[in-house]
Protein backbone atom coordinates (compact mmCIF):
# COMPACT_ATOMS: atom_id res chain seq x y z
CA UNK A 1 0.00 0.00 0.00
CA UNK A 2 1.43 3.39 -1.01
CA UNK A 3 2.22 5.80 1.80
CA UNK A 4 -0.36 8.56 2.18
CA UNK A 5 0.75 12.14 1.58
CA UNK A 6 -0.97 14.17 4.29
CA UNK A 7 -0.03 17.42 2.56
CA UNK A 8 -2.07 16.46 -0.52
CA UNK A 9 -5.27 15.55 1.30
CA UNK A 10 -8.27 17.37 -0.18
CA UNK A 11 -9.12 19.42 2.96
CA UNK A 12 -5.49 20.54 3.17
CA UNK A 13 -5.52 21.56 -0.51
CA UNK A 14 -8.58 23.66 0.32
CA UNK A 15 -6.58 25.09 3.20
CA UNK A 16 -3.77 26.14 0.85
CA UNK A 17 -6.35 27.85 -1.40
CA UNK A 18 -7.62 29.74 1.64
CA UNK A 19 -4.09 30.96 2.36
CA UNK A 20 -3.60 32.17 -1.23
CA UNK A 21 -6.93 34.01 -1.14
CA UNK A 22 -6.09 35.58 2.20
CA UNK A 23 -2.69 36.76 1.00
CA UNK A 24 -4.28 38.22 -2.14
CA UNK A 25 -6.80 39.99 0.06
CA UNK A 26 -4.03 41.51 2.22
CA UNK A 27 -2.24 42.74 -0.89
CA UNK A 28 -5.40 44.37 -2.26
CA UNK A 29 -6.58 45.98 0.98
CA UNK A 30 -4.68 49.29 0.68
CA UNK A 31 -6.09 50.22 -2.73
CA UNK A 32 -8.86 47.86 -3.88
CA UNK A 33 -11.46 47.33 -1.12
CA UNK A 34 -14.18 45.33 -2.90
CA UNK A 35 -11.93 42.68 -4.48
CA UNK A 36 -10.05 42.51 -1.16
CA UNK A 37 -13.26 41.81 0.77
CA UNK A 38 -14.39 39.28 -1.84
CA UNK A 39 -11.13 37.31 -1.53
CA UNK A 40 -11.18 37.58 2.26
CA UNK A 41 -14.76 36.36 2.68
CA UNK A 42 -14.27 33.59 0.10
CA UNK A 43 -11.28 32.40 2.08
CA UNK A 44 -13.39 32.45 5.25
CA UNK A 45 -16.29 30.67 3.53
CA UNK A 46 -14.03 27.85 2.34
CA UNK A 47 -13.40 27.11 6.01
CA UNK A 48 -16.82 25.43 6.07
CA UNK A 49 -15.92 23.17 3.14
CA UNK A 50 -12.59 21.78 4.33
CA UNK A 51 -14.26 20.31 7.40
CA UNK A 52 -16.95 18.65 5.30
CA UNK A 53 -14.29 17.27 2.97
CA UNK A 54 -12.25 15.94 5.88
CA UNK A 55 -15.23 14.06 7.32
CA UNK A 56 -16.57 12.82 3.97
CA UNK A 57 -13.19 11.55 2.76
CA UNK A 58 -11.94 10.38 6.17
CA UNK A 59 -9.02 12.80 5.86
CA UNK A 60 -9.13 14.54 9.24
CA UNK A 61 -5.58 15.26 10.40
CA UNK A 62 -3.84 17.14 13.20
CA UNK A 63 -1.92 19.10 10.55
CA UNK A 64 -5.17 20.09 8.86
CA UNK A 65 -6.71 21.20 12.16
CA UNK A 66 -3.68 23.35 12.95
CA UNK A 67 -3.55 24.75 9.40
CA UNK A 68 -7.22 25.65 9.64
CA UNK A 69 -6.89 27.41 12.97
CA UNK A 70 -3.73 29.31 12.04
CA UNK A 71 -5.26 30.51 8.77
CA UNK A 72 -8.31 31.82 10.63
CA UNK A 73 -6.29 33.56 13.33
CA UNK A 74 -3.72 35.11 10.97
CA UNK A 75 -6.37 36.31 8.52
CA UNK A 76 -8.41 38.04 11.22
CA UNK A 77 -5.25 39.50 12.75
CA UNK A 78 -4.11 40.99 9.43
CA UNK A 79 -7.55 42.50 8.79
CA UNK A 80 -7.50 44.08 12.26
CA UNK A 81 -4.04 45.50 11.58
CA UNK A 82 -5.48 47.18 8.50
CA UNK A 83 -8.45 48.47 10.50
CA UNK A 84 -6.02 49.95 13.03
CA UNK A 85 -4.53 52.00 10.21
CA UNK A 86 -7.95 53.12 8.96
CA UNK A 87 -9.40 53.84 12.41
CA UNK A 88 -6.40 54.80 14.58
CA UNK A 89 -8.56 56.02 17.47
CA UNK A 90 -9.89 52.48 17.87
CA UNK A 91 -6.49 50.78 17.74
CA UNK A 92 -6.69 49.67 21.38
CA UNK A 93 -9.97 47.86 20.70
CA UNK A 94 -8.46 46.06 17.73
CA UNK A 95 -5.35 45.16 19.72
CA UNK A 96 -7.40 43.68 22.56
CA UNK A 97 -9.49 41.75 20.02
CA UNK A 98 -6.35 40.31 18.39
CA UNK A 99 -4.81 39.33 21.74
CA UNK A 100 -8.00 37.66 22.98
CA UNK A 101 -8.58 35.80 19.71
CA UNK A 102 -5.04 34.45 19.39
CA UNK A 103 -4.41 33.72 23.07
CA UNK A 104 -7.72 31.92 23.63
CA UNK A 105 -7.47 29.71 20.56
CA UNK A 106 -3.79 28.89 21.04
CA UNK A 107 -4.22 27.93 24.70
CA UNK A 108 -7.40 26.00 23.89
CA UNK A 109 -5.66 24.11 21.08
CA UNK A 110 -2.61 23.42 23.26
CA UNK A 111 -4.66 22.16 26.20
CA UNK A 112 -6.71 19.85 23.96
CA UNK A 113 -3.53 18.51 22.33
CA UNK A 114 -1.91 17.83 25.71
CA UNK A 115 -5.08 15.97 26.73
CA UNK A 116 -4.77 13.82 23.61
CA UNK A 117 -7.58 15.18 21.46
CA UNK A 118 -7.20 15.14 17.67
CA UNK A 119 -8.75 18.59 17.41
CA UNK A 120 -9.53 21.56 19.61
CA UNK A 121 -13.16 20.83 18.70
CA UNK A 122 -13.02 17.27 20.04
CA UNK A 123 -12.39 17.76 23.77
CA UNK A 124 -14.98 17.12 26.47
CA UNK A 125 -17.14 20.24 26.63
CA UNK A 126 -20.01 18.76 28.64
CA UNK A 127 -19.23 20.97 31.60
CA UNK A 128 -19.49 24.20 29.63
CA UNK A 129 -22.84 24.83 27.91
CA UNK A 130 -21.52 27.80 25.90
CA UNK A 131 -18.63 25.89 24.33
CA UNK A 132 -20.82 22.80 23.97
CA UNK A 133 -23.32 24.73 21.84
CA UNK A 134 -20.54 26.52 19.95
CA UNK A 135 -18.79 23.32 18.89
CA UNK A 136 -21.72 20.89 18.54
CA UNK A 137 -24.04 23.14 16.52
CA UNK A 138 -22.59 23.73 13.06
CA UNK A 139 -25.13 26.48 12.49
CA UNK A 140 -24.12 28.31 15.67
CA UNK A 141 -20.44 27.95 14.79
CA UNK A 142 -21.00 29.22 11.24
CA UNK A 143 -23.11 32.19 12.36
CA UNK A 144 -20.62 33.21 15.05
CA UNK A 145 -17.56 32.95 12.82
CA UNK A 146 -19.05 34.55 9.72
CA UNK A 147 -20.81 37.26 11.72
CA UNK A 148 -17.52 38.14 13.38
CA UNK A 149 -15.67 38.34 10.07
CA UNK A 150 -18.53 40.26 8.44
CA UNK A 151 -18.41 42.94 11.14
CA UNK A 152 -14.72 43.64 10.56
CA UNK A 153 -15.14 43.50 6.78
CA UNK A 154 -18.00 46.01 6.94
CA UNK A 155 -15.88 48.35 9.06
CA UNK A 156 -13.20 48.10 6.40
CA UNK A 157 -15.57 48.67 3.46
CA UNK A 158 -17.48 51.55 5.07
CA UNK A 159 -14.25 53.51 5.32
CA UNK A 160 -14.25 53.72 1.50
CA UNK A 161 -17.97 54.36 0.99
CA UNK A 162 -18.89 58.04 0.95
CA UNK A 163 -22.66 57.68 1.50
CA UNK A 164 -23.42 54.20 2.88
CA UNK A 165 -26.95 52.85 2.55
CA UNK A 166 -28.95 52.48 5.75
CA UNK A 167 -29.09 48.70 5.49
CA UNK A 168 -25.29 48.59 5.69
CA UNK A 169 -25.42 50.21 9.12
CA UNK A 170 -28.14 47.78 10.16
CA UNK A 171 -26.01 44.84 9.04
CA UNK A 172 -23.03 46.39 10.83
CA UNK A 173 -25.02 46.62 14.07
CA UNK A 174 -26.24 43.01 13.80
CA UNK A 175 -22.81 41.62 12.99
CA UNK A 176 -21.36 43.80 15.76
CA UNK A 177 -23.58 42.02 18.30
CA UNK A 178 -22.35 38.68 16.94
CA UNK A 179 -18.76 39.93 17.14
CA UNK A 180 -19.29 40.85 20.79
CA UNK A 181 -20.75 37.40 21.52
CA UNK A 182 -17.78 35.81 19.73
CA UNK A 183 -15.45 37.79 21.99
CA UNK A 184 -17.31 36.48 25.04
CA UNK A 185 -16.89 32.94 23.71
CA UNK A 186 -13.17 33.60 23.20
CA UNK A 187 -12.93 34.75 26.82
CA UNK A 188 -14.70 31.55 27.92
CA UNK A 189 -12.21 29.63 25.74
CA UNK A 190 -9.34 31.30 27.55
CA UNK A 191 -10.72 30.67 31.02
CA UNK A 192 -11.67 27.05 30.28
CA UNK A 193 -8.33 26.25 28.67
CA UNK A 194 -6.50 27.84 31.61
CA UNK A 195 -8.52 25.71 34.02
CA UNK A 196 -7.75 22.60 31.96
CA UNK A 197 -4.03 23.34 31.98
CA UNK A 198 -4.07 24.06 35.73
CA UNK A 199 -5.94 20.80 36.38
CA UNK A 200 -3.37 18.85 34.35
CA UNK A 201 -0.53 20.58 36.22
CA UNK A 202 -2.16 19.71 39.55
CA UNK A 203 -2.64 16.07 38.56
CA UNK A 204 0.96 15.84 37.36
CA UNK A 205 2.33 17.38 40.56
CA UNK A 206 0.20 15.05 42.68
CA UNK A 207 1.43 12.05 40.70
CA UNK A 208 5.06 13.13 41.20
CA UNK A 209 4.50 13.70 44.92
CA UNK A 210 2.86 10.27 45.23
CA UNK A 211 5.75 8.63 43.39
CA UNK A 212 8.28 10.29 45.71
CA UNK A 213 6.32 9.21 48.78
CA UNK A 214 6.50 5.60 47.63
Amino acid sequence: MAEENIFLFVPNLIGYARIVLALLSFYLMPFSPWPAVFCYLLSALLDAFDGHAARALNQSTKFGAMLDMLTDRCATMCLLVNLSLLYPSYTFFFQVSMCLDIASHWLHMHSSTVKGSASHKAIDLSGNPILHLYYTSRLALFVMCMGNELFFCLLYVLHFVEEPAGWLYGLLALSGIICLLKSVISLVHLITASQNMAAMDTAEREAKAKAKAQ
